[in-house]
Formats: structure tokens, C-alpha cells, sequence
């Protein structure tokens, strides 16, 4: 009886390992790979589609000397790097690609040198992570065009590319792909191929890219979760553009560890279109998502498209940002009090001081990594307050925001902002410098500025 009760144990620890090794990416195994919001670099708004090697080795230096210490740690190469003809523009319909024998894109060798006896990121990822870095890679959802013209096989089954596809879906700003016929069995083995091509390569950051809005694709999601959960190496799953349906909330959360809240955020302060958006349409979307935050999960406000967009902005003409030295701290606060992942937009080889000291201020970097209840308490076409609490230690954090063309004076009492009538100390998180004690929130900001303390009891 002794012995068959023990291979009954056996079994049922089988059993169990089976599952969890097979389970796909959601929540629980989401919160070992993004337990904070992830920090890093992308390489869009100061290259678009046309970085190379040499730039992204660059930037990765520059961030493992500058910033590493700081918590910022993922290299990101944004869309494009299996264009073999920049010179047709960017999402063009003459692009001419670089594809494995599966249909799968591959670097292009004129940019990623590296890639030419592997066909992989694989070289470059290594030197990434041997500087103590992540290394990401974006890509479209769906399958190469000329994958299905070809009708190439599907790496590890019997499919082939015009199993998967379905051909009347196609990227409302992109061209280069099909969609997938997610209920079909080539769709989920197409990208278990992809995932098992990125874990071969090093990738720990994947960001997919016409998936989360206009159009949204929640079966697609789901067969990628499902694809990087089989490779056993963990890799961050990022969805855009925005903004993703609150309503979806849920099936992201299960599924992803990251989706943007709004189209792209570029260097203005407001926009009244969805593409591009501006810091000062953020706020109301960022009110409406903050409780869906915490571990493994993150609504993302966007990327900082703050110093030196150049040498080939995604956007525009190649410039120093738009933002005003105000705004662009009011960026990083709100994004920090609403714990938005932090993905710098600009050239980081090309920051001056300004610039370096907003990405290495570690005070205001604990309110994005190591705060909770975060909330706004107001917000208004004139002003925006936000709330959290420090995860250790006692006493708030509190943003205060003027959203106004002009210069305002604020003085709230702490019972409008939230908190117990008291008189506070107050510490200024961007200045570093402990104020006198307040018996309310009292500030003079000029247009599009901010102040973010830490207040607590006397």
C-alpha cells in the first residue's frame, strides 16, 4: 500500500511539473518578470527605423555607465530592423526585408553587421547583457507578406505560411504583414516559432507593436503569451499602440506585462488628435488605469521623447525636444506618481547634464518603482493632484500640477488632496531639499509645471 502511494505522489508531481512548465505567460509568472515598472531605452524617437549597430551599442554604453545603477536596464530596438532598404521611407510599400527560410525576419546585415554568420540578434544581445543589460527587440503581429507569396514553411510543424495567415488583415499603418487566423493551428505554431527564435537570440524585452488598439487583437495576444511561456526563458511582453480599452483590462493584465494608454506621445504639451498625443492628455487617461496597476502589470504612458531626437527622429525632424525644462519634469512625475514603465525616448549618447539629471534622480525614481495606492485626487482642465504611499517607511507622496498656460498659484488644504488636517514636512523629491513644515499644499508653478514631495507627520 506504502509503495503504491508513492507512485501515486510521483505522478501527481509529474503531473504538476507538466503544468506549470507548460502554463503561458500570465500573471503569476508575469510578476517574476516585471515586479516594478521596467526602465529602459528605446531606440524610435532618435532613430526611427534606421538604427544601427554602432547606435545601439552606443546607447547601451551609455546606460550601463549612466544610468545602470539606477534601475534602468532594458535596450530596446524599436521597428525596422529587418528593413533592408531604409532609403524607401519609413513603413514603406517598396521595403525589401531580410527573412530566414521560415518566413521570419532576421537582422538586416547592412545595419546589424553582427548578424551576418548567425542571422540573429544573438551577438548583439550577448554584448548588451555582458554590460549588465536586457536586450529587446519590437516586431508587428501577424506574418511577413512575402512569407505567404512564398508559402514558406512554419519552423517546427507541418504548417506552412498560408496555413496561418489571414490575408484580409493587414496593419492600418503598416504594410509589411498579414494578421493570423487565430483559430487555426498554424497561427499558435507560427509564433511558438518566433518565441523559440527570440529566446535563441537573448531577447528578455518583446515589444509587439498593432495589437492593443486600432485594431485590437486579444486572440493574438494570447497565442504570443502562450508561445514565450513555452520557451522557458522569460521575456517581458509589451503592446501597443494605445489606447488599449479600459474594458480589456483584465485579459491584458492576464496576458502581458506591459500596453500603452494612449497612441504615441511625442514632444508637445497637448494635441487634439489621437496620433501624436502630448504630456497634457496623459493625465485623464492616466487617472482612469492606475488602479489596474501593480506587479507584472503596467499600463504604460509611453516613452520620454525627452533630449536629442536625432540623428532620424520617428516623428519630425530631427531636433533637441519641444518640452520645456518644466514639462519635461512634469513628464517624469506624472509618469513616476502614476508608475508608468520608463522607456527613454532620446539620444542618449547626446544628453548634456539637464537631461541626465532627470533620469538619475533616485527619489523620484523610488515614486515609479517602490510606491503604492497610487491615485489622482483631482484633475481638472487647470490642475492635477496625485497621491501614493512610499512602500516602506511612513507618510506620502504627493504631485502637484499645473496643467495651465500660465504661471497659478495653488494652496489646498491636505483634506482637499486627501490627507489628515496636519502640518506636514516636506521634502522636494526634484531638489533634493527639506522644506518647512506646511499646514497646507502651497505652491506658485509656472505653465506646465510640477512639484513632487514626500510629506509626512511631524
Amino acid at each position: 500500500m506504502r509503495v503504491v502511494s508513492v507512485l501515486i505522489l510521483i505522478l501527481l508531481v509529474f503531473v504538476a511539473t507538466v503544468f506549470v512548465m507548460a502554463k503561458p505567460a500570465t500573471l503569476d509568472s508575469a510578476t517574476l518578470l516585471a515586479a516594478t515598472p521596467p526602465m529602459g531605452w528605446n531606440s524610435w524617437d532618435a532613430y526611427g527605423e534606421t538604427v544601427s549597430e554602432t547606435d545601439i551599442r552606443a546607447n547601451a554604453e551609455w546606460m550601463a555607465e549612466h544610468l545602470k545603477s539606477f534601475g534602468w536596464q532594458y535596450v530596446v530596438v524599436d521597428s525596422g530592423w529587418y528593413v533592408t532598404n531604409h532609403s524607401a521611407g519609413t513603413n514603406a510599400d517598396s521595403a525589401q526585408f531580410s527573412l530566414d527560410a521560415y518566413g521570419r525576419y532576421t537582422p538586416a546585415v547592412n545595419t546589424i553587421p553582427s548578424a551576418a554568420q548567425s542571422a540573429s540578434f544573438k551577438p548583439l544581445a550577448d554584448y548588451v547583457h555582458s554590460l549588465g543589460l536586457k536586450f529587446g527587440i519590437h516586431i508587428l503581429r501577424g506574418i511577413s507578406k512575402e512569407a505567404v507569396r512564398k508559402n514558406l514553411p512554419i519552423a517546427g510543424s507541418s504548417f506552412h505560411a498560408v496555413d496561418a495567415a489571414n490575408t484580409s488583415d493587414t496593419c492600418p499603418w503598416n504594410p509589411f504583414n498579414y494578421g493570423l487566423d487565430a483559430g487555426k493551428p498554424a497561427a499558435q505554431a507560427y509564433y511558438d516559432a518566433l518565441a523559440q527564435q527570440y529566446a535563441g537570440w537573448g531577447v528578455d524585452f518583446l515589444k509587439v507593436d498593432c495589437i492593443a488598439d486600432h485594431p485590437y487583437k486579444g486572440d493574438e495576444i494570447r497565442l504570443i503569451s502562450q508561445a514565450l511561456g513555452k520557451t522557458g526563458r522569460p521575456m517581458v511582453l509589451s503592446l501597443s499602440p494605445g489606447p488599449a480599452a479600459l474594458e480589456k483590462a483584465e485579459e491584458l493584465r492576464q496576458y502581458a506585462q506591459m500596453w500603452r494608454i494612449s497612441d504615441d506621445v511625442w514632444d508637445l504639451w497637448h494635441s487634439g488628435t489621437q496620433f501624436p498625443s502630448g504630456i497634457g492628455n496623459q493625465f485623464a487617461r492616466a487617472a482612469k488605469w492606475a488602479a489596474i496597476s501593480g506587479p507584472g502589470h503596467w499600463p504604460d504612458a509611453d516613452m520620454l521623447p525627452i533630449g536629442r531626437l536625432e540623428p532620424a527622429a520617428g516623428w519630425g525632424k530631427p531636433r533637441a525636444t519641444r518640452l520645456t525644462q518644466d514639462e519635461q519634469r512634469t513628464q517624469l512625475t506624472l509618469w513616476s506618481i502614476f508608475r508608468s514603465p520608463l522607456m527613454m525616448g532620446g539620444n542618449l549618447t547626446l544628453s548634456d547634464e539637464w537631461t541626465k539629471s532627470l533620469l538619475t534622480n533616485a527619489e523620484v525614481l523610488a515614486v515609479d518603482q517602490h510606491s503604492t495606492a497610487n491615485h489622482a485626487v483631482l484633475t481638472t482642465e487647470k490642475a492635477a493632484v496625485w497621491l501614493a504611499r512610499p512602500a516602506s517607511g511612513d507618510g506620502y507622496y504627493v504631485a502637484l500640477f499645473n496643467l495651465d498656460s500660465g504661471a497659478q498659484t495653488f494652496d489646498y488644504s491636505w483634506k482637499e488632496v486627501g490627507l489628515p488636517e496636519t502640518s506636514y514636512r516636506l521634502r522636494d523629491l526634484w531638489e533634493h531639499k527639506d522644506l518647512a513644515p506646511a499646514e497646507s499644499l502651497t505652491a506658485t508653478l509656472a505653465s506646465h509645471a510640477s512639484v513632487l514631495y514626500r510629506v509626512s507627520s511631524r
